[in-house]
């Protein structure tokens, strides 16, 4: 495991929120990071779809950590814009979203996400999502 990927790994396990809806990363690799999220009844809006709060949460998160696998040791990361485009209701057994960095920048880089519902073994498009996300410089209590 490199350094990089360790840093994503450490930063994400103290992410709270990825706790409570039961996110795991999936794959770290430069610039890429996918987050995949099993479908919980308790996440739904009511009709039985994947809130897209909960869509947009894992996506943001896969945008941030596609990035921060970029950014040199020392640094945090923040989002600081996001627009989501929700093409499918999300229904699915699992979801999957596949952060990948666009353009890396020393304060800002931008990422784009998609997110796939996985039905019966077969992926469909449900969300994509463009990203803008910064980097934190010498600000010791915004680390990882």
């Amino acid at each position: 495991m490199t350094e990089a990927e360790q840093r994503v790994r450490d930063s994400f396990s103290g992410q709270r929120v990825m706790a409570t809806i039961g996110a795991s990363l999936a794959r770290v690799l430069p610039g890429e990071v996918d987050i995949a999220l099993p479908y919980r009844g308790d996440l739904t809006q009511q009709h039985g779809f994947l809130h897209a709060g909960i869509v947009a949460t894992i996506a943001d998160s896969a945008c941030g950590y596609a990035a921060f696998s970029l950014m040199p040791a020392g640094v945090g990361v923040l989002s600081i814009e996001y627009k989501i485009n929700l093409l499918a209701p999300a229904r699915g057994e699992r979801f999957v979203a596949r952060g990948r960095v666009v353009r890396a920048g020393r304060t800002v880089t931008v990422c784009q996400a998609d997110v796939y519902a996985e039905i019966e073994g077969k992926e469909q498009l449900i969300a994509t999502q463009l990203a803008s996300i910064m980097t934190i410089r010498d600000r010791p209590e915004v680390v990882g």
